[in-house]
């Protein structure tokens, strides 16, 4: 086992004055998170605990790491993957950000501005829009968070949250992990009852979009739904 330490290593060769020197994006994987994890601990330095982790971990794993997996790492405490956990989040945000928009034209527009919310998630998630009378977004919030392959959203959560923001209007969201965004006999029931609320309130489901990867399913421009 090597038992240098990063001060052992050739000053233009460490992470940091390489990053000063060349450039950030002439840094390896384990160089940048080397970085960000900082030290390593006895007997091992940070490259190597950065190498172990890249070893065990492809790059798109890292993207939903837990902190329970970090820190099967030796040489990662909790702070540590803290750290890391909240670095890869924020760069996810920063690939993902596009400048919000008050309004949405269309099933596509709020397709992609919802991805980030489902980007690499395991569970189903179930989103609502909720809308004003000038199709301006109100609120966007999770209703719910299920598991691998099945969401329970109760009716009542959905329509609660639309009178406390005074909505006129829903679109609800939410994911198929397996990518395949063809609606199930639940998806379709679900949203025929959705529909039937939203007549009775006075506050009508204008659309129900399942999201996959790369891909979305509206029930509007289906023609699945019905105002």
């Amino acid at each position: 086992m090597s038992n240098y330490k990063i001060k052992d290593i050739p000053i233009s060769e460490r992470p940091r004055e390489k990053l000063i020197d060349l450039g950030v994006e002439n840094l390896s994987n384990s160089e940048l998170l080397s970085i960000i994890i900082k030290c390593g601990i006895k007997n091992r330095n940070v490259n190597e605990v950065s190498l172990d982790i890249l070893n065990k971990y492809s790059i798109d794993e890292l993207k939903n790491i837990s902190i329970n997996d970090l820190m099967s790492i030796n040489g990662i405490g909790m702070v540590k993957a803290i750290e890391v956990i909240a670095s890869i989040e924020f760069g996810k945000r920063i690939f993902l950000y596009k400048e919000d928009k008050t309004k949405l034209e269309c099933p596509k527009d709020i397709f992609e501005d919802a991805r980030y919310f489902f980007d690499g998630k395991k569970q189903e998630l179930f989103y609502c829009y909720y809308f004003n009378n000038r199709n301006a977004v109100l609120k966007k919030k999770c209703i719910f968070m299920g598991t691998n392959n099945k969401s329970v959203t109760h009716t009542r959560e959905i329509f609660m949250e639309a009178y406390k923001v005074s909505a006129t209007s829903i679109v609800c969201l939410h994911n198929h992990p397996s990518g395949d965004v063809t609606p199930s006999s639940e998806d379709i029931n679900f949203t025929n009852h959705l529909i039937e609320t939203g007549k009775i309130q006075g506050i009508p489901i204008i659309d129900h979009i399942i999201v996959g990867k790369d891909k979305y399913y509206s029930f509007y421009e289906d023609k699945n739904i019905s105002n």
